[in-house]
């Protein structure tokens, strides 16, 4: 089955910035949405940001214009560059992929595939 591989997290200062990586470990077919997802502390699941195979990006509110999500195809790996990092975006950033598992008729059938996590802590 496919996997997908988180990287980039770590411990950074407010105003900081990294890069997340999520790296599948094989090229995903009929595609719906590619996603990243975070979970802070006793805080629900939630969309940060999404990409669809022809570019369109949508960003949860709090990090527009800081988060930028981008996909490197050729290397099956989806990027997340975060910028003037704040302590509220502490979280588990987990990788996520939608896709269509088959058509029938009208009928779309969707999976769904998960990344590890990584950990991003935004403190001083």
């Amino acid at each position: 089955q496919v996997q997908l591989v988180e990287s980039g997290g770590g411990l950074v200062q407010p105003g900081g910035s990294l890069r997340l990586a999520c790296e599948a470990s094989e090229r995903i077919f009929n595609i719906n949405t590619m996603d990243w997802y975070r979970q802070g502390p006793g805080t629900e699941r939630e969309l940060v940001a999404s990409i669809t195979p022809g570019g369109t990006t949508n960003y949860a509110f709090s990090v527009r214009g800081r988060f930028t999500i981008s996909r490197d195809d050729p290397k099956n790996t989806l990027y997340l560059q975060m910028n003037n990092l704040k302590p509220e975006d502490t979280a588990v950033y987990y990788c996520h992929v939608d896709y269509t598992r088959a058509t029938k008729g009208w009928t779309r059938y969707k999976g769904e595939y998960w990344g590890q996590g990584t950990q991003v802590t935004v403190s001083s």
